[in-house]
């Protein structure tokens, strides 16, 4: 690790040498994370950014050693529409009796993330006593899915409305990318179930051919 050697993409001859530890440990590692660095600040936004920090306050593991009253607050602020001014007013002293509380409690030292958290409050009725509290970790359950739904649905976009397909209406392009996006459950109803749905439909614009069984039946 000690042997000199050329930066990459140098010669030997500049003279600008350096170590095989110097390599890896600082070009290659720190270049490494650079580039996820870079990475999630193109994936998410600065308040997207702010959140996930905020919900990691949340963390119970280590007798909530990552708990951030300010931190965790600001997620009321984010969230303006799910929490009133007089909420905002009061989560910060909920908060901090919130975590005098649960560090007294054995049931909560064995939780190790945010559903064992939850459901912990919930067997202790503590969601009723902490109702801020546990409404700010239903959120932290539910932005993962949330995202990742939101992620689906654009991917999908790409494959659906294409440059030859870029005039379609919204209704038309909404219904689909659930018909794309729910593919598995579509799959499970079978084309007989969709056909007779159709030609039972009164609102069609044009009326659908009945099938040779109807026929053959009449």
């Amino acid at each position: 690790m000690e042997e000199a050697i050329p930066r990459w993409g140098r010669s030997r001859r500049d003279g600008n040498l350096i170590t095989q530890e110097h390599h890896y440990r600082v070009d290659t590692f720190l270049a490494a994370l650079d580039a996820i660095i870079m990475e999630m600040d193109h994936c998410f936004n600065e308040v997207s950014s702010e959140l996930l920090v905020s919900f990691a306050c949340l963390d119970p593991r280590e007798n909530f050693a990552r708990f951030d009253v300010e931190k965790i607050a600001r997620i009321t602020e984010i969230y303006d529409q799910d929490f009133s001014i007089h909420d905002r007013d009061n989560i910060r002293e909920e908060l901090e009796t919130f975590l005098v509380h649960v560090s007294r409690v054995d049931d909560f030292k064995s939780c190790y993330d945010l559903g064992s958290l939850a459901t912990t409050m919930i067997a202790n009725k503590k969601h009723i006593l902490f109702p801020l509290v546990y409404r700010i970790i239903e959120l932290a359950l539910i932005l993962p899915v949330a995202t990742s739904s939101v992620e689906r649905a654009f991917s999908a976009m790409h494959f659906i409305k294409t440059a030859l397909q870029n005039n379609m209406g919204d209704e038309w392009l909404n219904n689909l990318l659930v018909c794309y996006i729910e593919k598995g459950i579509f799959k499970e109803l079978g084309i007989d179930k969709v056909k007779k749905r159709f030609q039972s439909m009164k609102t069609r614009r044009v009326g659908l051919p009945k099938s040779p069984r109807c026929h053959q039946h009449s």
